[in-house]
């Protein structure tokens, strides 16, 4: 017997509420794997490199990291590197006024170490939470993970070094860090830099590191580092986090100074959203384990040797997490020359770099040089319209205070596919120069950071 014609649409509208039901839960589920809360990996930068270096062993350094869940779950969230006694150690940080708990701990800390030291450090970094507007429960907390860092170490807990990155204001849920460190401790392995790469990351889609090998006095010495970042991007003093480490034996004077100067041109001359976390940090350990003359000078024949080394790893550092930005599809090289000073030349770099109107005519791939225009006037450095040139890459677009009689609207349109691009700029004013790494602005951006504390 048939259906009434009743029965029939009452199957009809079940079969309809059912539909919608599934519906509705797959985009709830697309929705959910698009937030970056540690629920579902993010898509990896077009940008990325191919691969993560193979880090080399540093002797003196051994690596641990696991699972804590202070708010990401199935993932690593906290790093514990162990680093050997007759190390020396330096740091820069964020001059953030409102910077974390952890960055005021190590400032502290490192302005009261006495150089070489007969005692071993230690590293403890967590994901997730960045400990920062925490009040006095901020301090005690990070008192807390050292002082159990130090217990797992046998070291003191002046020794111990921490970093937070992740979400701001939210009381750190350190129970499960001291938790953890006993079993990291008894996990250490000189071989697993890799896996603390990992462990740090927050929305960055890869793991960022890099590595370079000098020759000091006649000796071999390996450099090797690794970082996370990729939004809340425009360092003062270091990037989001940075580990590097050496054999080198150097002075803790002089490690101090090659950190703190190579920094300017390569953590601090990136940006990606023009925004400085007030977690930045960025420490570094020389073991002295390669047997060389320990550098007692950043100027002398070895320190120079040396700093060019560490300059290249942390600018291939700092321009992965460039390369990461959130969002990004573009790596963008802005190169400002013939300001009236130095300071006027990284003004108009970063005035261009920073600006949402340049960052997402890059992103459209528009060749808008008026855009550039706008920034150099708005950046405050001296400036002389007919003395002004603007080019992308090779092509000149502007020149003599109108656009250049070579200008041609396709071949810039066509430049401005590519991946990697270069911004130039002369003042036509004087010997100042400044190069910024910067990105493009595109949506994914605000979906990343619209989601991200959910």
């Amino acid at each position: 017997m048939g259906k009434t014609a009743m029965a029939k649409a009452k199957d009809d509208k079940k079969k309809k509420a059912k539909s919608k039901d599934k519906a509705e839960k797959g985009t709830a589920k697309k929705t959910k794997t698009a937030k970056p809360a540690g629920k579902a990996p993010l898509k990896v930068s077009p940008l990325a490199p191919a691969s993560f270096p193979d880090l080399p062993v540093i002797d003196g350094v051994r690596f641990a990291a696991g699972e804590a869940g202070v708010r990401y779950q199935n993932r690593t969230d906290v790093m514990l590197a162990d680093i050997a006694a007759g190390s020396t150690i330096a740091g820069v940080f964020t001059r953030s006024a409102t910077r974390s708990a952890a960055v005021l701990d190590g400032q502290a800390k490192l302005a009261a170490l006495p150089g070489r030291s007969k005692k071993g450090f230690a590293i403890v970094v967590n994901s997730g939470n960045a400990n920062t507007f925490t009040g006095e429960r901020g301090a005690s907390d990070v008192a807390l993970i050292c002082e159990a860092a130090a217990a797992a170490l046998k070291i003191p807990a002046a020794h111990v070094f921490t970093s937070s990155t992740g979400v701001i204001g939210e009381p750190l849920p350190a129970e499960k860090i001291t938790t953890i460190l006993p079993v990291l401790a008894d996990g250490l392995d000189e071989g697993k830099a890799a896996v603390a790469a990992r462990a740090i990351m927050t929305t960055d889609t890869f793991p960022k590191g890099a590595v370079a090998e000098v020759e000091i006095a006649g000796k071999p010495v390996k450099i090797a580092g690794f970082a996370k970042g990729s939004g809340m991007i425009a360092p003062d003093m270091a990037t989001m986090l940075g580990y590097i480490f050496t054999d080198a034996a150097i002075t803790q004077d002089a490690l101090q100074a090659m950190l703190s100067a190579t920094t300017k041109t390569s953590f601090n001359a990136v940006t990606v959203d023009s925004d400085t976390s007030t977690s930045d940090t960025v420490l570094m350990a020389a073991t002295g384990r390669a047997n060389h003359p320990p550098i007692t000078s950043a100027k002398s024949k070895e320190g120079r040797a040396f700093a060019a080394a560490l300059g290249a790893v942390m600018r291939d550092l700092a321009l992965q997490i460039v390369r990461d930005g959130e969002g990004a599809t573009k790596l963008v090289e802005v190169q400002v020359t013939g300001a009236k000073s130095a300071r006027d030349a990284d003004r108009v770099a970063r005035a261009i770099a920073n600006s949402p109107l340049v960052k997402t005519a890059i992103a459209g791939e528009d060749p808008n040089w008026g855009r550039i225009v706008m920034a150099v006037g708005k950046s405050g450095a001296m400036a002389d319209r007919d003395l002004l040139t603007i080019r992308f890459g090779d092509l000149v677009v502007a020149e003599k205070g109108w656009r250049s009689e070579s200008y041609s609207e396709a071949d810039c349109a066509a430049y401005m596919k590519g991946q990697e691009l270069v911004i130039g700029v002369d003042m036509g004013l004087g010997r100042g120069a400044a190069t910024v790494w910067t990105c493009d602005l595109t949506h994914a951006y605000i979906d990343i950071n619209a989601d991200y504390r959910s």
